[in-house]
C-alpha cells in the first residue's frame, strides 16, 4: 500500500472499503492531513454521529454506503449513497446516522 507503510498514496483503492463499522462507534480514517485541509473516510454506526458544531471553512461531504442526516443551520438533510452535501463555514451543522453509513469529508482550510 503506498510508498510508506499503511498509507493510500499512489494506490487505486475503493472509498467504503477503507474504514469499517463498528458497533455503537464512529470509525474514521485521514487519508490526506495536510495544514490547508484533510480528506477523512468516517464510517457510523446507526444511530451514531457528530454533535452540533461550526468550522470556520466550508465542508465537503460524500455519502458512500448507508443513509445519514445532515443538519445545517436548523434544516435537515436526509442524504444516501451517492449524494453529496457542502456544509458551509460558519453555519452550525450536526450530523447523524439514520442507519449505518460511511462519507467522505474534505476540509479545505484555505
Amino acid at each position: 500500500m503506498g510508498e510508506k507503510k499503511g498509507t493510500v498514496i499512489g494506490e487505486a483503492l475503493t472509498l467504503a472499503a477503507l474504514v469499517s463499522y463498528q458497533d455503537g462507534t464512529v470509525a474514521s480514517r485521514t487519508l490526506i492531513d495536510k495544514q490547508v485541509g484533510t480528506v477523512t473516510v468516517f464510517a457510523f454506526d446507526e444511530g451514531q454521529g457528530l454533535s452540533e458544531h461550526t468550522v470556520p471553512y466550508d465542508a465537503f461531504v460524500q455519502i458512500l454506503d448507508g443513509e445519514a442526516e445532515i443538519t445545517i443551520a436548523g434544516e435537515p438533510h436526509h442524504l444516501s449513497a451517492g449524494q453529496m452535501i457542502i456544509m458551509p463555514a460558519n453555519k452550525p451543522h450536526l450530523l447523524r446516522a439514520v442507519k449505518q453509513f460511511k462519507m467522505l469529508l474534505v476540509m479545505i482550510r484555505s
